[in-house]
């Protein structure tokens, strides 16, 4: 009875084993499949979204020029991020009277949670003016 017992185990085991080993192919066969129809897809989706983005960024680039733009190109000077320009009312006369942030959206794109942040510090005259000195030692021309 006990070596029925023990032989019974045995096959037990050894189904378990090849059940695991034959799931894990399954599995395997499964997700291939789901991938040579999906990773197209994915790509496709991919290479919209990439087009997407660079098309916006080259428009942002290029609102200056655009009609609708309220400034001259040469006061604009662009930075990309957090903003995408800063625009110097004025300078073409070479007195400025103003300076203006501006952050350009094309087709439904809406303004991140740091452009909002951005956009609140402004409108709450949270702006300084800081000027920064070079130290004259990292500056001075040593004689040889």
């Amino acid at each position: 009875m006990e070596f029925a017992i023990i032989i019974f185990l045995l096959i037990l085991l050894v189904a378990i084993v090849i059940s695991y080993f034959v799931g894990k192919k399954i599995g395997g066969f499964k997700r291939d499949v789901y991938w040579e129809k999906e990773l197209p897809i994915q790509r496709k989706q991919a290479i919209i979204q990439s087009r997407a983005v660079i098309g916006g960024q080259f428009s942002e680039q290029l609102a200056p020029y655009l009609p609708g733009f309220n400034y001259p190109p040469t006061e604009c000077k662009f930075l990309g991020k957090p903003i995408d320009f800063l625009i110097f009312k004025g300078m073409d006369n070479k007195q400025i009277e103003e300076v203006i942030f501006v952050e350009v959206k094309s087709g439904k794109s809406k303004i991140s949670p740091q452009e909002k942040n951005l956009r609140n510090v402004i409108e709450n005259k949270r702006v300084r003016w800081i000027e920064y000195r070079i130290p004259e030692d990292l500056t001075k021309k040593e004689e040889f």
